[in-house]
């Protein structure tokens, strides 16, 4: 049978599709910008008719219809990391959340140690050959839909066909729901950029090399620093995410990776977050290769590209060097993400640059100030990057390198970089610890 039959005897409603969950099944949820939001919103309403179905995922944009309280019993969500439209679930306990390295996210399904009944994914058109691409979120998704005993799939008219490991062939999938809507846009930056970004930004730029090969986290910071480097030459990016700042940097001729000593001449990242523009930019371009998760974030991958930059970001860090990036106290609040994959990996590249970047304070709903390098981390924070992996800290105030130094010097070159309203006390706090 050619796919053309297949792909015509496996179309169903939404409605109809979800009617192969069954109660105590595990799904797999598409995350990112594509999570397939009418297969979601069709399984919503089933929901009052099932019973302890888990869904696995990491981070998802949209509404949180899926974790509202009218859910429990019938649908729970077990989260990888934690997004903002999920994240008061999981602190009231409606929601799970699962720790484990992004790298290692698709492998907890591949080793069966969360099987999957059924996963939810969203592709785009198949092309000539029947394959689909997954699109913007190709990283976290390609394993786990394959290692599912049933692959539900949105075939988007407006998804866009990425090149790579991307793709699905159509006698893969078990039931397909034809769509056409608009893909999700998302700033990759969680705020507004500031004078003490801007400051950051531009001692990170200083830290990177000509014919670096660099990785960008999620936040106003990594977002800031690609405006610093337009007077670099041959960079290059190997990372699990981009967003709109790339377009620029490769229309300008400073983001050629050409000097990448691993895919070179290619852009490699697992999914994108972006505007309409990205989007169309990363439709059949053959200079984006799209990978699994699993690859692009294993850190002994990662440390092949020589000068590899990772930057970022973090919630505080303490005056030995421990960061915590997940939590605030025993509050969580997002997850390792691809943190200690990247900082780890760019420390084992020869010539690589780690980086963990931070404002030196910030200030609460209620007014009160706090310094975010610390003598001790809250009760109960989490730390993503241990004082044995951490080399460069950036804040507004300058960089301070870690690397090979003793508690007494890291804790020196820490307070030089904090708030100054703050170094007074963090002197006299290093004091009475002994760092000093």
């Amino acid at each position: 049978m050619d796919w053309k039959t297949l792909y015509k005897d496996c179309i169903l409603s939404a409605e109809e599709a979800v009617e192969a969950v069954e109660s105590g099944n595990r799904l797999f949820l598409t995350g990112n910008v594509s999570v397939p939001y009418k297969l979601l919103d069709a399984l919503v309403k089933r929901a009052p008719k099932l019973e302890d179905v888990e869904i696995c995922q990491a981070l998802t944009v949209g509404a949180p219809a899926y974790v509202g309280a009218e859910m429990e019993g019938h649908l729970r969500v077990n989260t990888m990391f934690i997004s903002g439209n999920i994240r008061s679930a999981v602190q009231s306990g409606r929601a799970d959340f699962t720790p484990v390295l992004l790298s290692e996210f698709p492998l907890l399904f591949k080793d069966g140690h969360l099987p999957l009944d059924v996963a939810l994914i969203h592709v785009s058109l198949p092309d000539e050959h029947g394959f689909c691409s997954l699109g913007v979120e190709v990283g976290l998704t390609k394993t786990p839909a394959e290692s599912a005993k049933i692959i539900i799939a949105e075939i988007n008219e407006q998804m866009p066909r990425t090149l790579g490991d991307a793709f699905l062939h159509v006698s893969r999938l078990n039931y397909i729901v034809p769509v056409d809507y608009t893909i999700a846009e998302m700033a990759m930056s969680e705020g507004e950029s500031s004078p003490a970004i801007e400051k950051m930004a531009a001692y990170i730029a200083d830290l990177i090399p000509d014919g670096a090969t660099m990785q960008m986290g999620i936040g106003a910071v990594p977002d800031a620093v690609l405006k610093y480097l337009y007077d670099k030459k041959d960079l290059g990016v190997h990372t699990e995410l981009f967003s709109d700042g790339v377009i620029d940097l490769v229309e300008a001729g400073v983001l050629t990776n050409a000097a990448k000593t691993l895919h070179q001449g290619k852009i490699v990242a697992g999914f994108v977050l972006g505007s309409k523009r990205l989007y169309n930019w990363v439709n059949d371009n053959p200079l984006i290769e799209m990978r699994r998760t699993e690859y692009v974030n294993d850190p002994f991958v990662i440390a092949q590209n020589e000068k590899m930059v990772a930057i970022n970001s973090a919630i505080e860090i303490d005056l030995t060097g421990q960061v915590c990036a997940d939590s605030i106290g025993p509050k969580l609040y997002s997850g390792v993400g691809g943190q200690l994959d990247f900082i780890y990996g760019a420390s084992r590249s020869k010539g690589g640059v780690p980086i963990i970047a931070l404002p030196s304070d910030t200030t609460t709903r209620s007014g009160k100030r706090f310094s975010r390098i610390t003598s001790m981390l809250k009760q109960g924070a989490g730390v993503v990057t241990t004082r044995n992996h951490v080399r460069y800290v950036v804040t507004e105030y300058g960089v301070a390198d870690l690397y090979g130094k003793t508690i007494r010097q890291r804790a020196q070159s820490l307070i030089e970089i904090a708030h100054p309203d703050f170094r007074a006390d963090l002197k006299k706090e290093a004091h009475a610890l002994n760092y000093f």
